[in-house]
């Protein structure tokens, strides 16, 4: 059995290749991001992934199976009760979410709630309700920029986000306003999983952008991960793009925040290029939060290709005692109705260049397989109470 002495596990964010057995529970029948954004353009090349068998994981109108792959290729069923990033991320390193985190997609949230952000902050709230940032930035950021007002809205996922102009409401303001809302938040009752800062800029409709000053203020795992044990071994555990928020920084040794997907790659390139000992865990949030949220196969596509151009790139940069695994947090199938996440399974690609096998792996029961499997690799035990079985001898 072979140790590493790096292991890199990319995040594609939604990126489901079908859905579970039990995926009708949560409204989500016939769901396969992948397989449907295949179906939904006419041109779709993923060169690399296709190497490293993704194409195999499901049928694809472009793409054909690679036959021989790179390394080794499967699915990963979640055995948590949810579909949302937090639990798809603490799973994979070895937390299993039993109770889903509040939503409060159908009403927004509750008077006694937002009276007490009002009250605390110092701004009237408007908005308040389940809706897509860009379309609620429209509506409501002029009448924002000329108030004080807070813009506070919520979506499928257990997250309460608040929109500040940066500058008229301004960065710090907004972020402080977010940490009266994480503290409102902790209550039982409306415990949700994120509260997210969305900072813009512009002055009216059709000019408002979103700033990559986001920042996500998340509950803190309710046990140790697989991240805590690297730590306290004295291994080296880098967070790129929002990993170090899904986390509320618990288990991080060091932390970098991405602008984009494109970004949160060149980011990782440049990491593989220097030395250090562990895990650098990378999340691509763009899929989610810009295509399969907005129901834009296109879009969609067009970043997986860009991903793939850099993927390429990272291959080439790998060492020998060096594996790369990417997978996803959950699904996000921009074809399907609403705009909320898919109940689905996820696909587990891995590759060394000292591997001398390769091939397809039986399908995985958790997540967690990735957590136990970098604990395995580095001799560190999975922390009491944490599920998941390593893969680290199926890897050959």
């Amino acid at each position: 059995m072979k140790n590493y002495k790096r292991i890199f596990v990319i995040v594609i964010d939604s990126l489901g290749v079908g859905e579970m057995e039990d995926s009708p529970e949560y409204g989500d029948v016939g769901v396969n991001t992948l397989g449907h954004i295949s179906r939904s353009v006419e041109r779709f090349s993923i060169p690399n992934l296709r190497s490293m068998g993704l194409a195999d994981l499901t049928p694809l109108k472009q793409v054909e199976p690679v036959g021989r792959s790179l390394g080794y290729y499967g699915k990963l069923r979640e055995k948590s009760r949810s579909k949302d990033t937090m639990t798809g991320h603490w799973e994979m390193m070895g937390l299993e979410v039993t109770t889903p985190f509040r939503t409060f997609t159908e009403t927004g949230f509750p008077p006694e709630l937002i009276a007490e952000l009002e009250r605390r902050t110092g701004h009237r709230v408007i908005g308040n309700r389940s809706e897509s940032g860009t379309k609620i930035l429209d509506e409501l950021g002029e009448e924002a920029n000329a108030t004080g007002n807070m813009i506070v809205y919520t979506s499928a996922d257990s997250v309460l986000q608040i929109c500040g102009n940066e500058e008229t409401f301004g960065l710090e303001e907004l972020y402080r306003c977010c940490e009266i809302a994480r503290d409102i938040t902790m209550k039982d009752e409306w415990k949700v999983g994120r509260v997210i800062a969305r900072p813009y800029v512009g002055k009216r409709k059709g000019e408002f952008c979103r700033t990559a000053n986001r920042h996500d203020y998340a509950l803190k795992p309710f046990g140790r991960t697989a991240l805590d044990a690297l730590k306290d071994a004295g291994l080296d555990v880098i967070s790129v793009g929002k990993i170090q928020d899904i986390f509320a920084g618990q288990g991080i040794t060091e932390a970098y925040r991405s602008k984009s997907s494109v970004h949160g790659m060149e980011q990782t390139a440049a990491l593989a290029k220097k030395a250090f000992h562990g895990l650098c865990f990378v999340n691509l949030v763009d899929f989610d939060a810009l295509w399969g949220h907005r129901r834009d196969p296109r879009g969609y596509a067009e970043e997986l290709e860009r991903f793939d151009v850099r993927l390429g790139q990272l291959l080439a940069l790998l060492q020998k005692d060096d594996l790369l695994i990417i997978t996803a947090d959950h699904g996000n199938d921009p074809t399907y109705r609403g705009s909320d996440h898919t109940r689905e399974k996820v696909p587990f690609l891995a590759y060394s260049p000292s591997m001398e096998g390769c091939g397809r792996l039986p399908e995985g029961e958790t997540f967690a397989v990735i957590g136990a499997t970098a604990a395995d690799n580095f001799g560190v035990l999975m922390p009491e109470g944490t599920i998941g079985e390593s893969w680290l001898g199926k890897l050959r």
